[in-house]
């Protein structure tokens, strides 16, 4: 069979290892597998099937230290994990089972409980049966936290089933942000990782489990194994199998190009987030470990963690050159009766070659490192073209408006914040009562103040630090100034020292006192992300790092503020179960309303970010490095993105959310408080939209407006830092 492209040159830095018990691991797994009926009686495999796949020698190549035990469990779970897979397609993807489907999936996570390892139904199925085996082998030996880590990726992974299901049922290919996000969960990638723990018989300690570099090494980890995969199975899963989730499909829908292009943009894609990887765990562990006390022996654990994950990427990529499963020039010989080694890839080739194709590897990819991490500042860009949009929802304004504004001007007076960062001429302009007005088109006048409050300081914080500790690189008065304004959202608020804290202390206590404590925290989570957002925008910016694609549209939405306006909208109307808010539909639908409402700042913001600013982190930017084009297709690719997710938007409020109450059985005032979100969603976008029409904030004669009145009236910060003694950057991004 042709092949639809050529399997491009791949970066891997680390060289592939085989574990000395791959014998054993054969045997053992074989029998295992034909202990539960996954071998003959399955219809899925037969044994030729399963010798040719060779999932012994994956996880030798991706577990090369552990003993000849625990290789067999790991090999045992990727055998359950691909038979899973191949079960699923044939007798629920393929006939559009979606009811069967669903019935199935709802028994599995019994078989994984966290707490009492006897809580299991009877098996009924090979499934269930060898899932049951694995976990009561599995969890003995770990925590009660790494067991809910672990239940977690399991759940994401057999559930997400059915959104892969649902895509293939309506012919439908998801736009690239959503494809990633969702990627990651039925992929199983983050499943891997903790059996990473497992098998080199470590465990990150939970208190920093969630942190982001932990987050970012296990997303990272996923995406460089996916992206691999969906290189090396495009041939199987799209051309012979039909299947619809796999990324240089995606690309080539969304970019309009041929496969090969496609797939060396996948590619580069994959590089990218390799780099993530090694930029996250040589720059932002130590930190880490220092800020919540990792002591040596837990430091040591993640160290070992971290190694896995890189043995891990370098033997998944050896086993792909060689598994039967997969489009490679092994699979070519193999069917022509020739050996399994590959014979037309470029370098060395065979066991304990991999080190010598590194350097080679390295230097490939050097270029655009270094371009990343190079780019000048203060660009001369000029106005940019904005693209005509369609708003989301008719827009409407709430009635107290004018006396909003009024308000507004007249409590940021109070507060303290015409100091140098901002002037008042520059407050009056930007005008944020209407987009809060637009946002909150039902709010009484207290509700429309308080809204149009937390834009004003938001967007002020968001000035203020780079003004005030970018000027001088200060990023540890930046993190003190962190743990400060955390402390005013606690039980024990310290006394407001500077026009930031009294900002935010005044805004706590007006937005949080009748909330429930769920919406309390919420609150808090949502202020915490944004402003933890800062620091990494201010890292960057200290070393002119242009910010990963997936990884920048991901922290965009915390520098945007956007899980604190989902906070806020829920303390006025908590009747949405928390269980129906993390459900996928509803994450989707908010994911795809941030990103649109993000990337349509990042155009409005390209000349005030990029000229006056010398900021690196704008989409448009980001677009430019990753694809080497120029400001007017980035444009064109942004624009085309944010369409994309309009349609992500759109399908999951018309589609994916009616289904998920119905499925769920909602009741009627669950439904109606469900509806009422995603109205206030389309609210919020058609608001936003109107609001860079015509704010003041970003034209380019209010630049150089106040980049001259910022000259001669120098500001002080809350630690003492000059705001004005960077005059060429006096303020932040968006």
């Amino acid at each position: 069979m042709p092949k639809p492209f050529q399997l491009p040159d791949f970066y891997m830095p680390y060289p592939a290892r085989l574990n000395p018990h791959l014998e054993y691991a054969r045997v053992h797994s074989k029998a295992w597998a034909r202990q539960f009926s996954m071998i003959e009686g399955s219809g899925v495999w037969d044994e030729d099937d399963f010798d040719r796949h060779d999932y012994a020698l994956l996880c030798a190549y991706t577990h090369p230290d552990c003993d000849a035990e625990e290789l067999a469990l790991v090999t045992d779970w990727y055998a359950w994990v691909f038979f899973f897979d191949d079960h699923f397609l044939e007798v629920y993807k393929k006939p559009r089972d979606m009811v069967g489907a669903r019935a199935y999936l709802d028994r599995l996570p019994a078989f994984m409980p966290v707490g009492d390892l006897a809580a299991m139904p009877e098996p009924t199925n090979a499934v269930e049966a060898g899932l049951a085996d694995l976990w009561l082998r599995t969890v003995p030996a770990k925590s009660q936290a790494w067991r809910r880590r672990f239940a977690e990726s399991n759940r994401h992974l057999l559930e997400e089933s059915l959104w892969e299901l649902a895509n293939i049922t309506e012919d439908r290919v998801s736009d690239p942000v959503d494809y990633i996000e969702m990627r990651r969960k039925v992929g199983g990638a983050p499943w891997s990782a903790h059996l990473v723990e497992h098998a080199n018989g470590v465990e990150v300690p939970d208190r920093v489990a969630a942190s982001r570099p932990l987050r970012v090494l296990k997303d990272t980890f996923a995406d460089a194994v996916h992206l691999r995969n969906d290189l090396f199975s495009y041939q199987r899963e799209v051309e012979q199998e039909g299947e619809n989730s796999n990324c240089v499909l995606v690309l080539e829908r969304f970019l309009g190009c041929d496969p090969q292009t496609a797939a060396d943009h996948t590619n580069q894609l994959l590089t990218s987030r390799l780099h993530q990887f090694e930029q996250t765990a040589l720059t932002e562990l130590a930190p880490l470990f220092a800020e919540h006390g990792v002591g040596p022996a837990e430091a040591l654990q993640v160290g070992l963690y971290v190694k896995g994950l890189q043995d891990w990427q370098a033997g998944g990529h050896e086993w792909h050159l060689r598994s039967s499963r997969y489009m490679n020039d092994a699979s070519d010989a193999a069917a022509d009766g020739a050996t399994s080694t590959p014979a037309s890839l470029p370098g060395p080739l065979g066991l304990g070659t991999s080190a010598a194709r590194i350097l080679a590897s390295v230097a490939k990819t050097m270029p655009a490192r270094l371009k990343r991490l190079s780019h000048p500042a203060y660009e001369q860009v000029g106005p940019t073209p904005i693209p005509a949009f369609d708003a989301q929802a008719e827009l409407r304004l709430s009635p107290h408006l004018a006396v909003a504004r009024r308000h507004a001007v007249d409590w940021s007076r109070q507060i303290g914040y015409f100091d140098g960062v901002w002037d008042e001429k520059h407050l009056v302009g930007a005008d944020f009562a209407l987009c809060a007005a637009g946002i909150h088109p039902d709010a009484s006048l207290e509700e429309l103040d308080l809204a149009t409050a937390w834009l004003v300081w938001g967007t002020y914080a968001d000035d203020y630090y780079p003004a005030v500790f970018g000027a001088t690189n200060d990023r540890a008065g930046a993190r003190l100034c962190n743990e400060r304004l955390s402390t005013l959202m606690s039980d024990t608020p310290p006394t407001p020292a500077s026009a930031l804290e009294r900002g935010l202390a005044d805004l706590w206590r007006r937005s949080t006192t009748g909330a429930s404590p769920a919406a309390r925290e919420a609150l808090r989570r949502g202020t915490q992300a944004m402003i933890d957002s800062w620091l990494w925008e201010l890292d960057n910016n200290a070393v002119r790092r242009i910010p990963d694609p997936i990884d920048y549209v991901e922290m965009r939405r915390d520098t945007f503020g956007s899980d604190l306006t989902m906070a806020l909208s829920r303390i006025s109307h908590g009747s949405v179960p928390p269980e129906v808010l993390r459900s996928r539909p509803v994450t989707a639908l908010e994911h795809a309303a941030a990103d649109w409402s993000c990337l349509l700042n990042d155009l409005y913001s390209y000349q005030k970010e990029i000229q006056f600013e010398g900021d690196v982190h704008n989409g448009v930017l980001v677009l430019q490095d990753f694809f080497d084009c120029d400001r007017d297709r980035a444009v064109q690719i942004l624009s085309a993105l944010m369409t994309a997710r309009l349609d992500t938007f759109r399908h999951a409020a018309d589609v994916e959310i009616p289904a998920l109450a119905d499925t769920m059985r909602l009741s009627s005032a669950t439904r109606t408080a469900l509806e009422l979100h995603v109205q206030e969603l389309r609210d919020w976008m058609a608001a936003i939209l109107n609001w860079h029409e015509k704010t003041g904030r970003y034209p380019e004669a209010e630049q150089h407006r106040r980049r001259v009145a910022r000259l001669g009236r120098p500001a002080r910060g809350s630690l003492g830092g000059d705001a004005a003694s960077m005059p060429r950057r006096p303020y932040a991004a968006s």
